[in-house]
């Protein structure tokens, strides 16, 4: 099939009479009411279940290898390669199987709050759940804007369209495949809403370098002053806590691209993880799940229709979607200029890595590499002690371009635009996980304040002889001796050898990398 004959057979789905395009937050909500999708909760969000697939099935992920592309693509078992003939076959099959339906609801929007930038958008549901939350999460338009749209991406999502790997060519009934030629993201398989967010991710994460603009998995806000602040890392580490700060505004929580004018938002809402969310620990989330709100997998009270967010009967991966707007203290539209700080947060089980430090464009470029975390025991089954886990750039399931080029284009920004970089470590002090303790939240604000303050810029620093880290010998609101993790061991010489595991960890970890420039592991990495 040529690309002219998949864009017809598209345009004529899409002008089909039971196409509901860019239908209001209230219409959506009645048609999930109407057709038994989900029940309002007490605050008016509306919820729903994904069914068996509560996250990402990311072995069902794929790229079509076209001619055009099939060269950049970093090519593994994160951008799994699948043929024209077998895309081409399963979008055939998934158009057919759309145009039976009573329904099929579009929304039509952009990702990219820059509109110098901007990718102008279409996602197809056959929810409209899914389309609730596209419309939450993605960039809406205004009515000028959707009456001059021409989509330069289509996602296409058929949850109950099962595939035959027999026959379709994939591992099993899910299919998430991008079609970069095409222009196309073909969902099938999973009632699960964040492959919608994720692939369009994926997508300006391909797009965005070929205009010299780096595409992050980060959050982003900005002070009063104007200085803005990024913040990685990974699940657990405390980005969404610390990026939420009252004294400073919401720029997203997410993804963004930093192009040459500055920082914007890729999305238009927030996908927060809601697992014993509360009012006291995450206000603005808290507060933002209202009407319009979509709630994936939270179980509620069968009278009172109150969500218990405790409750992780169905996943642990409950999760929330709503527009940023839902949130008081925001940059609107999410646009700003060029970051004076970038946050590294990990929490270190091993209780080895500095609370914070101060990272060279070397340092920032092998730890950006390496994305560095740890699960801890009972985490998951099987895990009885801290285990070290990588994602390259903080974001691993999302890149298609080799790894390198994200940091070369970050160590290359960092330069120019003179960026301070931490390493900030929200995990143990005194011992590993078992032993010591978890860093107190109010010491790590302050460390973080005073990194976005400018207090640490020019302070006296303590080179670690291990990681290579310098660490700062005082930071305003800590005790000294909390900044050097040796010293908060009992037993120094556990402390000597549990350091000095991790930084084997690091160097192992970065041997995947075959065409880093040698300095950035020299310079970057561990020197013990």
């Amino acid at each position: 099939m040529s690309i002219v004959d998949v864009t017809n057979k598209l345009n004529i789905l899409l002008q089909r009479q039971n196409i509901q395009q860019n239908l209001s937050v209230s219409q959506l909500v009645e048609k999930v009411l109407e057709r038994k999708e989900g029940m309002l909760t007490a605050t008016g969000a509306v919820a729903t279940t994904t069914g068996k697939y509560t996250g990402r099935s990311p072995k069902d992920k794929y790229i079509v290898a076209e001619a055009s592309t099939k060269e950049k693509i970093d090519w593994g078992t994160v951008n799994q390669p699948i043929s024209e003939e077998v895309f081409d076959q399963l979008y055939h099959k998934v158009i057919d199987y759309l145009m039976q339906k009573d329904e099929i609801f579009v929304f039509k929007g952009f990702a990219g709050a820059d509109p110098a930038y901007r990718l102008p958008i279409q996602v197809i549901n056959e929810f409209a759940w899914h389309n609730l939350f596209a419309h939450q999460l993605f960039i809406r338009p205004t009515q000028e804007e959707l009456e001059t749209h021409d989509a330069q991406f289509t996602v296409i999502s058929a949850p109950n369209f099962k595939a035959d790997p027999a026959v379709d060519g994939t591992k099993s009934e899910t299919f998430i495949i991008i079609s970069f030629e095409r222009r196309i993201v073909l969902i099938g398989g999973t009632e699960y809403a964040g492959e919608i967010k994720k692939s369009i991710f994926s997508v300006m994460n391909f797009l965005l370098p070929e205009q010299n603009i780096l595409p992050m998995h980060c959050s982003a806000n900005v002070g009063p002053e104007g200085d803005v602040a990024l913040f990685f890392g990974l699940s657990g580490t405390g980005k969404t806590t610390l990026s939420a700060d009252p004294k400073r505004r919401l720029i997203g929580d997410d993804e963004h691209g930093w192009s040459n004018s500055g920082v914007f938002n890729i999305e238009g809402g927030c996908y927060a993880k809601c697992i014993n969310l509360s009012r006291e620990k995450e206000p603005q989330i808290f507060d933002a799940i209202r009407f319009g709100a979509v709630l994936e997998n939270v179980v509620l009270d069968e009278n009172t229709r109150i969500p218990d967010y405790d409750n992780a009967t169905l996943t642990e991966n409950t999760r929330a979607a709503y527009p940023i707007q839902s949130i008081d203290n925001i940059v609107d539209p999410s646009v700003a200029g060029h970051p004076a700080t970038i946050v590294f947060l990990t929490a270190d089980a091993f209780g080895v890595l500095p609370p914070i430090s101060k990272l060279t464009k070397e340092q920032a470029m092998y730890h950006f590499l390496s994305g560095y975390t740890s699960k801890l025991a009972g985490t998951e089954r099987g895990i009885t002690s801290p285990q070290a886990t990588f994602s390259t750039c903080f974001g691993a399931p999302f890149l298609p371009l080799p790894a390198t080029r994200y940091a070369e284009m970050l160590g290359k920004k960092i330069d120019e635009h003179q960026v301070q970089v931490f390493l900030v470590n929200t995990g143990w002090t005194g011992g590993e996980y078992g032993v010591g303790s978890r860093m107190k939240l109010q010491y790590t604000r302050a460390m973080v304040q005073a990194a976005l303050e400018g207090e640490l810029n020019n302070v006296e620093t303590v080179q670690d002889p291990i990681f290579g880290l310098q660490i700062p010998a005082h930071v305003p609101g800590v005790p000294d001796e909390v900044l050097l993790p040796k010293n908060t061991w009992a037993d120094q010489e556990a402390y000597e050898q549990k350091a000095k595991d991790l930084a084997a960890k690091f160097r192992e970890n970065f041997k995947k990398f075959t065409n880093v420039d040698p300095s950035i592991e020299k310079l970057g990495g561990p020197i013990a």
